[in-house]
């Protein structure tokens, strides 16, 4: 069965086309793309966001742009208000619009900019999302053609925030034939879902129908690094968002991502995020 996401199909004759989504269990992983620029604004949910090969972190607020054909997902790890569901507010709209928008309308040239910015991906600053969050949230209780007259509002509040992130690689978007894609879409779909177990290049190979070393370049070509360091990055991030949502033992979330070792678990973090997982739940508890 094909991800939800991933039937996108826009109704006959619109631009554009938006999507309430709530969860009460999770954000499932649903590795996924599709030629709409995607802005997804998240809340009353926390985990990981994978953009290309960008993977990292969401909390509630979190929002983001994504290019055309840009393969990308969220994942949950907790909510927020345990009682209530995650959230996640989805606008797309056709790459077409770039090209009005900055060649006919000067006035909006900063969107059509942001717009080719967003083809690897943008994270808008905690500042700007916390502006555009009650345009968004009120966008999707006005009739059909007052939003889009709402969402050009948000485009252009996003477009002047100086602080906003690119995430993305350029490769991350690389045009590559229909069987590749295939095949690394599997790939990344299967260690995504279980990077907490341990993963051999030759099973990777078998679900790609490719050798070894013909996966292991494909994968480098695809994501800019070896499918061990892609896991590496994946169990890392997956940790960081167990220690910033709870208070669970550090010990065992090394092992609920896939570290059969508390050292090696705790080296890995450090040459990832630059501190210990200890010194990392402290900081994430005050802000920083």
């Amino acid at each position: 069965m094909k991800p939800f996401l991933e039937r996108l199909a826009l109704p006959d004759g619109a631009s554009w086309a938006t999507l309430n989504r709530r969860l009460d269990g999770e954000i499932p992983f649903q590795w996924h793309h599709h030629p709409e620029f995607e802005l997804t604004m998240t809340l009353n949910s926390r985990g990981q966001r994978f953009i290309g090969d960008h993977i990292g972190s969401y909390d509630d607020g979190d929002l983001v742009l994504v290019g055309p054909n840009l393969p990308h997902s969220w994942c949950s790890a907790a909510k927020v208000e345990e009682t209530a569901p995650h959230v996640a507010l989805v606008m797309w709209f056709l790459p077409q619009w770039a090209a009005p928008i900055g060649g006919v309308f000067t006035e909006l040239r900063a969107v059509a900019a942001m717009l080719e910015r967003a083809r690897t991906g943008l994270k808008f600053s905690d500042t700007a999302a916390a502006e555009a969050r009650p345009l968004i949230e009120a966008l999707f209780g006005l009739p059909p053609d007052e939003r889009l007259i709402q969402l050009l509002r948000v485009l252009a509040l996003l477009s002047r925030d100086a602080g906003a992130e690119p995430l993305a690689s350029p490769l991350a978007v690389a045009a590559d034939q229909p069987a590749n894609r295939g095949r690394i879409d599997r790939v990344l779909d299967h260690v995504h879902r279980r990077y907490a177990e341990k993963l051999s290049l030759e099973a990777l190979a078998d679900i790609a129908a490719l050798s070894p070393s013909g996966l292991h370049r494909l994968f480098l070509r695809h994501t800019g690094q070896s499918v061990t360091g892609y896991l590496a990055r994946l169990r890392i991030g997956a940790a960081c968002a167990l220690l910033s949502g709870g208070d669970r033992p550090i010990a065992t979330i090394a092992a609920d991502v896939g570290y059969d070792s508390l050292a090696n678990f705790n080296r890995q973090f450090k040459a990832q995020r630059a501190v210990t997982p200890r010194q990392y739940r402290q900081r994430f508890r005050v802000g920083g």
